[in-house]
């Protein structure tokens, strides 16, 4: 009985059989065939190849959220260059509250000016990233990848520029950074400068911004104002920076931290007062943080997608050269019948002629 069972549910299984297995003595192999089914598989491996470096490929995924986070600190990474000396000018925030914030963490050095022909070279190479970055907003995405970091500027023992680089920790509202003549002092209604013992004739606010960040400074991070370099040709001179910054959270296969970005718009004028034109001589970098934030992460093609795919390209390539196979074969040998009935008429009509000629006679 258990036997009869076996063989029963054998012949249902079989019966249930969807890819029924021809004799081979009813098939037939062409040479057609065969040129066809080499195309097909050339294309199902170029494809499948093509395929692979896809799967291999990564990109970047943008997401946008509101930032929650307003009671920690937003650090500010300074690297400014002024063609003044250190003793002639101060650098400090005041922010939206009118809080000034303590700059101990910025230091001023002595440096040139001018840059060496390898730091030109590497500022010349920043200011044509930005301009490509204007135009192709995704070669970002190339550069959070690559994770590429910047060249330090080298120090320099000339005493006729500072450097004032570091950083400084702030409240995360609106405020105002900013190098101006003199250092600055507290002040019962925000701060001061003491710009009075500086002569006019050592103003001179051309500047080079080596880099200027907000948050935490990561690697493929190029901010829009790393390389800015400024030339003053008037003593009273204001430069002005508008900053929109934007919270963000980069989680890359190389980086994952939380920074910040930001947008920038700026403005330059001389101060003349018998002109109008009213205002303090300086660098000043006003900065606001929005309150959306954008979380980027490095996104990878999953497994099953990849063989689902996989087997599209070789399902798809095989049943189409089949299908196109068996039409290409079914026209030729429509043409060829049609050929030989095209032929076999014309001898049939001049065998009845003869036979009718023979019957006159």
């Amino acid at each position: 009985m258990r036997r009869l069972t076996k063989k029963k549910a054998l012949t249902l299984v079989k019966e249930l059989d969807a890819f029924p297995k021809v004799p081979e003595s009813y098939v037939e192999s062409t040479a057609s065939g065969g040129t066809v089914s080499l195309i097909a598989f050339t294309l199902m491996a170029v494809l499948a190849f093509l395929e692979f470096f896809v799967y291999r490929n990564t990109w970047m995924k943008y997401e946008y959220e509101v930032d929650k986070d307003f009671s920690s600190k937003l650090k500010i990474n300074v690297d400014i260059t002024v063609a003044m000396r250190c003793q002639y000018i101060g650098a400090d925030v005041l922010d939206l509250a009118e809080t000034m914030v303590a700059s101990d963490g910025l230091k001023y050095e002595p440096v040139n000016f001018e840059l060496s022909p390898q730091q030109r070279l590497w500022q010349m190479t920043l200011l044509h990233i930005q301009e490509r970055l204007r135009v192709e907003h995704s070669l970002q995405d190339l550069l959070f990848k690559a994770a590429i970091k910047g060249a330090p500027p080298d120090s320099s023992t000339s005493l006729s520029a500072c450097r004032i680089h570091g950083h400084l920790y702030v409240n995360k509202v609106a405020g105002n950074f900013h190098i101006t003549v003199g250092k600055s002092i507290p002040h019962p209604r925000g701060h001061a400068h003491l710009a009075a013992l500086v002569s006019h004739d050592s103003f001179n606010f051309s500047h080079r911004i080596d880099h200027l960040s907000f948050g935490e400074a990561i690697p493929g991070l190029i901010s829009p104002l790393d390389g800015t370099e400024k030339i003053s040709a008037d003593s009273n001179h204001m430069f002005q920076y508008f900053i929109t910054i934007v919270p963000t959270k980069l989680n890359t296969y190389k980086v994952s931290a939380e920074t910040h970005q930001y947008s920038v718009t700026e403005q330059e004028r001389v101060i003349n007062h018998a002109a109008g034109s009213h205002g303090v001589s300086g660098i000043f970098m006003k900065y606001d943080i929005s309150s959306l934030m954008v979380k980027v992460t490095e996104t990878h093609m999953p497994l099953w997608q990849f063989l689902i795919r996989l087997c599209g390209i070789v399902g798809g390539i095989f049943s189409t050269t089949g299908m196109i196979h068996g039409m290409v074969g079914f026209l030729v040998d429509v043409v060829c019948c049609r050929l030989q009935m095209g032929i076999y008429k014309p001898l049939n009509v001049s065998r009845n002629l003869a036979d009718r000629v023979f019957i006159l006679q």
